[in-house]
């Protein structure tokens, strides 16, 4: 249910914006935008998982918190990372 540590440091560098940079928004929200779709493939086939899907609801209201925060502080930054990720249609 969680993602590799390959991927994981495969999604820092592509998000990050200086080097060792690990606690951005942009990497948090990159980070948590790849287990939610991890996590939304498991419940393709484990439908009944309540306790996966309480922390699925979690990362959601993490990674929406992020978003809000970084779209109040620097607009630009943000419509960058939801075109990035795909998150808004």
């Amino acid at each position: 249910m969680s993602i590799t540590p390959e991927r994981k440091e495969a999604l820092i560098k592509e998000h990050a914006r200086a080097e060792g940079d690990t606690g951005s928004p942009e990497v948090q929200v990159a980070i948590l935008t790849d287990r939610i779709k991890t996590l939304t493939e498991h419940f393709k086939t484990h439908a009944k998982d309540n306790h996966s899907r309480r922390g699925l609801l979690m990362m959601v209201n993490k990674r929406r918190s992020l978003l809000d925060y970084l779209r109040k502080t620097e607009g630009d930054r943000y419509l960058a990372l939801i075109a990035k990720l795909g998150l808004r249609k």
